[in-house]
This record gives C-alpha cells, structure tokens and sequence, in this order.
C-alpha cells in the first residue's frame, strides 16, 4: 500500500502541516483611523519568527501602540507620521499621492484599505513613477520592474522594507537551512515525485516512462502532476533564425 501524496497530507492536517500561530506576531497590517493625522515615536523593535523583516512597535500620541514593518534606518525614539494626509518622513505611512516621484516605499496597499499588500520581503522596495493628471491615478513599479496603476488613497510606508543583505550570508550548512524553514512553517526540502519511491508517488520509481499528465476526472490518489494539460513541454515551433 502506497503513501499518502503531499497535497493529500496537507488536505487532511496535522502537527506537521499546521501553522505555529502561537509563535507569531500576528497579521501585520494598517489597522488604525484614516479621518485624522497621527503621530507615533518608535519605542522598540521586535523580531517576528514568520517574517525576514523587523517589526516596529509605535507608540501613539494618544497612548495606544501598534506594529508595522520598519524601515530601513529607522531606529528608537524616531517620529513617524500616520494618516492619508500625513506629511513625508522615513518610516511615514501616508498615501500614494503625497509621494513625489521617484521615492522608495513598501507594504503597498493595492486597493484602499486592503492593510499593505506589496513588497513586504526584507529589502524591496516600490517607486512611484508618474501621476496621471486626469484621473488623479499612481503608476508605481514594484520590485519585479512590473508597473501598476494603484489609486492616489492607497496607503504606503516610506523608505525601504528592513532586513537587505540577509541572502548574502549562506547557510553553510543543511541543518541551518532546514531550521530556518521550521521556523518559517514552510515545506522543506521540497522533493521531485521523479525522485521518489513508486509507492511514495505515481511518478516514482525506475520505470520512467509514467505521463506526468492527468484528467481533471483523476482520482485524489493519482491526481498530480499537469492536471488537464493540454501539452506539456517546450514549443518546438519554428523559431526566428538569426541574421546571417
């Protein structure tokens, strides 16, 4: 009798596949009154073990606290100013349309309220390119050079997402790595089903020639793979010859 698939293990739960909220910070997001400006002052950095990026913990001028991503170079006691009509500053949350043209900002929301969607990863940044001057929207280039339009109220954070560099410093070891994705709760080592055992995958074993191609009609038991492909594999079509 086979093994369960991954997909069939993660389906039905357990320790292994559960996430360890109890362990986290929580949902990070922009969780406080738009009708009004506010101003906070860094008290403290925590490290959250679901994320590469340090969180910072605001105190209110009204003494209520909340968390959001720290920018790069913001330190204690800095003023932070909060609200879609907040004026610029690093680690400033304010909305798109009081960003000049060509400034760093991250944890973008992409529709207004959404609580921060967009370049959240240690080190990455959004920069907005342009101003539509008839409908008053944002074009902003994320980190993958991929240019949207958002709206001018989307709120953003100023500067850029703490935690640069961390992938300049290799794990040296697979036992580094492996904890470091424990503490992340991602699947890891991710293994081909090629590479398997027959009884482990419908692909494994030394036979090789199995499809990787099923219906959608599969049954959970065999269904992996490309599910109702219509083809599989590079275009052998005919290419552009090079000059010459």
């Amino acid at each position: 009798m086979g093994t369960r698939l991954r997909q069939q293990k993660r389906g039905r739960g357990g320790p292994a596949y559960r996430s360890p909220g109890h362990r986290f910070l929580g949902d990070i997001r922009y969780d406080f009154p738009l009708g009004k400006t506010l101003t906070g002052s860094v008290v403290g950095f925590k490290h959250d073990p679901a994320r590469d990026v340090l969180v910072a913990e605001v105190r209110l001028e009204d003494g209520r606290r909340f968390y959001n991503l720290a920018a790069e170079g913001l330190s204690i006691g800095d003023s932070i100013h909060i609200g879609r009509d907040a004026q610029m500053g690093l680690g400033s949350i304010t909305a798109l349309k009081n960003v000049p043209d060509g400034t760093a900002v991250f944890n973008v929301e992409l529709r207004p309220g959404d609580g921060g969607k967009i370049s959240r990863s240690g080190g990455t940044a959004c920069y907005k390119l342009a101003e539509d001057e008839d409908t008053g929207m944002i074009s902003i280039q994320f980190s993958s050079k991929t240019v949207r339009t958002l709206s001018p109220l989307c709120l953003a954070t100023v500067g850029i997402a703490s935690g640069g560099g961390r992938l300049e410093k290799p794990f040296l070891k697979a036992g580094a790595k492996r904890f470091k994705m424990h503490a992340l709760n991602r699947y890891y080592p991710h293994v081909r089903g090629r590479a398997m055992s027959a009884y482990d995958h419908p692909y494994g074993g030394k036979t090789g020639g199995k499809p990787t191609t099923v219906s959608h009609g599969t049954p959970p038991g065999r269904k992996a793979g490309h599910i109702g492909a219509s083809r599989t594999g590079r275009s052998k079509g005919k290419g552009v010859k090079p000059n010459g």
